[in-house]
């Protein structure tokens, strides 16, 4: 479970903020406790956006299928034909659908904001400790209660339980993707991921109140490298995609997982399904979490679309990879944005072509 990256905010040393940083990561970046900006009138200048990024307060609402996942569960095939409807025109479009009864126990899925919260509260000396070691893309429950003590237990096992049921979720949003693309084999997609435990992981998200959140972004405009993204967040909103030249704002619902399409599952839909580009914006009085689960192929598996999907012509949008591949290009080389997949396929590209042996 990833959670020190979204609990605490990362910038460069600088005379106006200097006074504030009191710690260091495990990789040396500087730190402070994200209390000190929601006391502070004006934010940073580290933490002021270009002006092409900067969020209007006219943003549309973007009408997302809700799709209902009950009688698709249970084995209705008309259900399963509108569900597949629904999916392959919102993921041709920009990539984003929310799925509702989709079985997830509702008081499993409340311990688990319950317990992120309790993470959030601790000092940051506290959350320091539970952060990722070097070296590692993220940390685990288990760490948790190693470093922070028995108090942090049962956290351990109600993120070890949603990380399960997350798994359970994201094999049946698999399969559907596979029949709404078409794919003779219906749990092709399903096969491929059935070993993602190494590889998926949870991410909690913090973000703290913000006294100008028209100059500065939670998180700024990217897609996800990984597969899919199931979320659940709260009832703040802050959640943005971008669709048809210009952002939308998302609607929360209470009892909805927001699925969106990332890099590597665009790249085994062979292009068809376009990989997410969203942001999260900020609240001026009021707090916003959110809990993600990243789908991801074990790390070793090559990335490659079924036969289905070539078309008559035989034509791949992508070279194989591995998810390793991909991980790699993301933490070394090269920040996720709405350019991740296009210079990651550049980049393997040279590669193959600088280690090629001569004519």
């Amino acid at each position: 479970m990833d959670t020190s990256a979204p609990t605490l905010l990362l910038c460069p040393s600088s005379s106006d903020i200097n006074n504030h940083l009191h710690h260091r990561d495990h990789n040396g970046h500087l730190i402070f406790d994200s209390s000190f900006l929601q006391k502070q009138q004006r934010i940073p200048s580290q933490f002021i956006w270009p002006c092409q990024d900067l969020v209007s307060n006219k943003v549309p609402e973007l009408t997302t299928p809700l799709v209902d996942l009950r009688d698709y569960l249970a084995g209705d095939d008309a259900a399963k034909r509108r569900a597949a409807d629904l999916v392959r025109v919102a993921c041709s479009t920009h990539g984003f659908f929310q799925v509702t009864n989709h079985g997830v126990d509702a008081a499993l899925i409340q311990a688990g904001h319950a317990h992120m919260d309790g993470f959030f509260k601790l000092p940051i000396e506290w959350k320091l400790k539970a952060s990722k070691k070097t070296g590692s893309t993220w940390g685990t429950p288990a760490r948790m209660l190693i470093v922070l003590g028995e108090d942090f237990e049962q956290a351990g096992v109600v993120f070890q339980r949603y990380y399960k049921a997350m798994e359970e979720l994201s094999l049946v949003i698999m399969e559907l993707l596979a029949v709404s693309l078409g794919v003779e084999d219906e749990l092709h997609f399903r096969k491929f991921y059935e070993d993602m435990s190494s590889s998926s992981f949870i991410r909690c998200n913090y973000y703290p109140p913000c006294q100008e959140p028209s100059l500065t972004l939670g998180t700024g405009p990217h897609c996800d490298p990984t597969s899919i993204t199931i979320l659940h967040q709260d009832q703040v909103g802050g959640l943005e995609v971008f669709t048809h030249n210009k952002w939308h704002s998302v609607r929360p619902h209470p009892h909805a997982f927001v699925i969106n399409i990332g890099d590597t599952f665009m790249a085994l839909s062979n292009g068809r399904y376009k990989s997410c580009l969203h942001r999260a914006v900020v609240n001026r009085s009021r707090e916003r979490r959110s809990l993600a689960f990243f789908v991801c192929p074990r790390e070793d598996k090559v990335v490659r679309p079924p036969n289905d999907l070539l078309g008559t012509q035989g034509t791949r949008r992508y070279p194989d990879f591995t998810w390793s591949d991909l991980l790699h290009f993301t933490q070394k080389h090269y920040r996720a944005d709405a350019a991740t997949l296009q210079n990651f396929t550049h980049w393997l590209l040279s590669s193959s072509s600088s280690s090629a042996p001569p004519n």
